[in-house]
């Protein structure tokens, strides 16, 4: 296993001045290529998809009439890129549809004791779908001491983000699947266990929510998750897609902006973290990559992108924020990560500059990040702070409009916090994250899995939602990953952010450029960006019960450094809830 490679480096800028014409930039994107003929010839097998079985001699192929079969079971299946593999029996479904017995029939009734969701999205960039499993009804799971339902999410992308330098190692090898799913890797990170498997020349990931410790029977430990992943993996076969162009790489472009400056909008530079306030010292991760050309994600300007944690009224990312005298407003206060002098008024933090907080001080895991670890997304404040009183510190909730960035597909279910957006569309796929809003509002307005976002359109109101009302300050958490060859990593979303505030304003910011030191990954070659998970599907599932599933699942050196750290600063009970809270979408 290979460990963590870190490079310290100094960035030297100064003056304060407009950013270079070409600071911002489009991402490294390649595509996969397809390997449509491999996925035809599995298709063979199928009687009831040859051209005398279904009477259509003049149907292309048996890829087309196999989505033929299945589009009333997974609507628009056509539309992905890549071929979509799900727990669906395939075999048994064309027979039954030969014979007519699949009427009536639900879909679950093919799916190897999983649960379809309202979310299956496939689109030109792949597919993502999510399953649900309550392992005592399936008798090869019955024994797991877990009685609630889980989650299992599946994805396969053609569109592939380069992110250059990285700071973790990839997942470990899996010798008992590496049979059925050459390559396959498996990871625990981010409260979840990963599989990442190449096939038919596309990368998959599947993953699911799970907690590194003994069986409990409301809490999926990551030895349980084991053995639902490889039953989920060994059930997988070819439901759909179709061939589509695909799209040719182009080198990174610099990103058109407004040629107007505005009087008002001053920003740090990506990376530029409140002094002190990173982790075990490093500061940001310097990317001007606009990943996406997004909405801002906040309906109205103005608004104000810093840290809702070290700034007033912030609880220091819970290292112990020491107050002088009587909790009161205005009253002085400092965190013990930086020292920085803070007071018990939230209003006092809706004021420019913007500042990066992607990396900031969090244990939660970001490959991305110099240490490692940090916050994984940006926060983002409202134009207007509204006060009850003159006496009072803190900000009246549900006053502003949170809009979708993009059009797009939602993924969440009923009391979840988290609302995560999927984007699909050439040559662009994305799952971008939005944080405390409350979901009881959230669930009467219907936010839920399957519904469709037109860009624009409002998802509820900017909240202090964090685990109960008034948990954290009144700010909006937005975050964003991308598919790598590895899976899903967590990307800095700030020069995005920057860049969608000043189509929003119609005008330019100007960077304030500082001195500042800066932390930057060593150079790739010494370090892998660790990802989100998939493993492979066999022919036979009831294999899975012979499989050994280790007695921990194989952690890095770092994520496992990260979580001791994070013991130091919370209990882990309180810990592992707001990771699971956090992290586990």
């Amino acid at each position: 296993m290979r460990h963590i490679a870190l490079l310290a480096a100094l960035i030297l800028v100064c003056s304060v001045g407009a950013a270079a014409a070409d600071d911002m930039q489009n991402p490294r994107v390649s595509f996969a290529e397809v390997d449509w003929d491999a996925v035809q010839a599995s298709l063979l097998k199928y009687e009831q998809l040859k051209p005398e079985a279904t009477g259509n001699a003049a149907a292309a192929n048996e890829i087309l009439r196999l989505n033929t079969a299945t589009f009333e079971r997974f609507p628009d299946i056509a539309k992905s890129s890549v071929p979509v593999l799900l727990p669906f029996d395939t075999a048994s479904f064309l027979s039954d549809r030969a014979t007519g017995l699949d009427a009536g029939k639900p879909v679950d009734a093919y799916l190897s004791g999983f649960h379809i969701t309202k979310f299956f999205f496939p689109g030109p960039s792949g597919f993502d779908a999510a399953f649900t499993v309550r392992p005592s009804e399936v008798p090869a799971l019955s024994d797991l001491r877990f009685a609630d339902e889980t989650d299992i999410l599946i994805s396969g992308s053609s569109v592939l983000y380069d992110l250059g330098n990285s700071v973790t190692e990839k997942g470990t090898p899996v010798p008992a699947l590496e049979p059925d799913f050459p390559g396959i890797r498996r990871l625990l990170i981010e409260s979840r266990v990963r599989y990442t498997f190449v096939r038919y020349g596309v990368p998959y990931m599947v993953s699911l929510l799970c907690f590194d410790g003994g069986s409990r029977a409301h809490q999926l430990s990551c030895r349980q998750a084991d053995r639902i992943a490889v039953r989920f993996l060994q059930a997988l076969t070819v439901v759909g897609g179709m061939p589509q162009p695909r799209p040719a790489a182009k080198p990174p472009q610099t990103v058109e902006r407004p040629a107007v400056t505005s009087p008002d909008f001053t920003y740090y530079g990506p990376g530029q973290l409140i002094p002190g306030s990173g982790v075990r010292g490093y500061s940001g991760r310097v990317d001007y990559t606009v990943y996406a050309r997004i909405r801002f994600p906040i309906a109205d300007a103005p608004a104000f992108a810093n840290s809702q944690s070290f700034m007033n009224w912030g609880d220091c990312d819970h290292t112990g924020r020491v107050p002088a005298g009587v909790h009161a407003k205005d009253a002085p206060y400092h965190c013990r990560v930086n020292d920085r002098p803070l007071v018990f008024d939230e209003s006092k933090n809706y004021t420019y500059p913007w500042q990066d907080n992607f990396c900031e001080h969090r244990w939660f895991f970001v490959g991305q990040c110099p240490a490692g670890a940090g916050h994984q997304g940006q926060d983002i404040r409202p134009g207007d702070c509204h006060l009850r009183n003159e006496g009072a510190d803190r900000c009246d909730p549900y006053q502003h409009d949170v809009v979708s960035a993009r059009d797009g597909m939602v993924w969440r279910n009923p009391k979840q916090e988290g609302v995560i957006l999927f984007v699909n569309t050439p040559g662009e796929h994305l799952r971008i994250r939005y944080l405390h809003m409350n979901p009881k509002l959230l669930d009467h307005d219907e936010v839920l899995n399957g519904r469709v976002l037109a860009e624009g359109e409002v998802i509820g109101k900017l909240g202090n939602f964090d685990r109960r009302e008034n948990g954290t300050t009144n700010h909006l958490h937005f975050d964003v990953q991308v598919p790598t060859q590895d899976g899903w990593v967590f990307v800095n979303p700030y020069s995005m952010l920057v860049t969608a505030y000043e189509r929003l304003l119609g005008a330019r910011g100007t960077e304030i450029k500082d001195d500042v030191i800066a932390a930057t990954p060593q150079d790739a070659a010494q370090g892998d960006v660790q990802i989100e998970g998939a493993a492979a599907s066999g022919p036979d599932s009831r294999q899975a019960s012979t499989i050994p599933i280790p007695s921990k699942p194989t952690e890095p050196a770092h994520t496992r450094r990260a979580r001791i750290l994070h013991r130091e600063v919370r209990p882990s009970a309180h810990m592992h809830a707001h990771c699971i809270r956090k992290c586990g979408h």
